[in-house]
């Protein structure tokens, strides 16, 4: 049995393209529930009796089984539905800081889709929308800081210095979904969850390999050609390092939303790259330099456009 209110957290067990939802209560009353997300009945079984219900499923590649469609749109979809039907208070739906229609990267694009389709369904939906997560295991530090291992520079279109980003902590995020179950006045909202400052991608790869310890040597690739690249890596079965989609989404300059309320307004004070780069990089230095603090790394340079 489950005692007490309890949270609902959809996530998808990319390496099966299984399905499963974790409902999380009190101590003592996690219990995982394995569902097939065509199957309208298992949703509804898993939201039922929950005051909460955060939708977290997503995965950065499309496979045969699971299109971004399915993924960012129809999930949400049922999930928002099943939510509304069974009385649910607070349903939370993670899209993305650059979500956009019209945006190059399908995944921005269905992301855009997925908003809406949950606001049809749950009128009172609370969308976060962060920019790119970094923190311990990303895929964003990390991705970059892996590059090395092919050898030859790190490959960046127009050398990264046409594209803007504004990266936030992961627990920030988490603080921030916490927050907002808790905040009465939430209901309805929409939230822009970024980090405190703004960095050219040339930059901030750039401060990525001076904490690695790593030597940064950029080179331009137009676009075409990267993708041409990334086609390969597709081939993989399973989860391909890069993708022209990745491509694309990596090199989206992060939107500015003046007029959302961030994480100032749920009470967070946001982590700067700065202060926790150092938790995702360390892995990637050399012995020699794994207990070297990080007065060495100069800070990276922010811009304010």
């Amino acid at each position: 049995g489950r005692i007490g209110s309890q949270v609902v957290i959809p996530y998808r067990c990319d390496q099966y393209d299984a399905m499963y939802l974790r409902p999380m209560g009190d101590l003592g009353q996690l219990t995982f529930l394995e569902w097939n997300s065509w199957d309208k009945d298992t949703i509804r079984r898993a939201v039922e009796h929950s005051h909460v219900v955060i939708n977290l499923v997503g995965r950065e590649w499309e496979t045969r089984n699971f299109r971004f469609e399915d993924v960012y749109e129809n999930i949400p979809r049922e999930i928002a539905s099943a939510a509304m039907k069974a009385g649910v208070e607070k349903f939370i739906h993670i899209s993305h800081l650059n979500a956009d229609m019209k945006s190059p990267s399908k995944y921005l694009r269905i992301k855009a889709v997925g908003e809406k389709v949950v606001r049809e369904e749950f009128p009172d939906a609370i969308i976060i929308k962060p920019a790119e997560i970094f923190g311990r295991e990303d895929r964003f530090f990390n991705h970059f800081a892996n590059i090395r291992w092919f050898g030859g520079g790190v490959p960046l279109i127009s050398l990264g210095k046409q594209t803007v980003k504004q990266p936030v902590y992961v627990v920030d995020v988490a603080k921030a979904i916490i927050n907002a179950i808790k905040d009465p006045d939430t209901k309805g909202k929409t939230y822009a969850i970024v980090g405190p400052n703004r960095y050219l991608l040339h930059d901030l790869v750039e401060y990525m390999y001076a904490v690695a310890h790593r030597p940064f040597i950029p080179y331009p690739v137009p676009r075409s050609f990267y993708h041409l690249v990334a086609r390969f890596f597709e081939m993989n079965p399973f989860e391909p390092w890069t993708s022209r989609d990745k491509i694309d989404r990596f090199h989206t300059t992060d939107k500015k939303f003046p007029d959302l309320p961030g994480l100032e307004d749920l009470g967070i004070i946001p982590t700067s790259v700065e202060q926790k780069a150092i938790e995702v990089l360390r892995r990637h230095r050399r012995y020699r330099w794994l207990d070297t603090e990080m007065e060495d790394a100069k800070p990276a340079k922010t811009v304010n456009f």
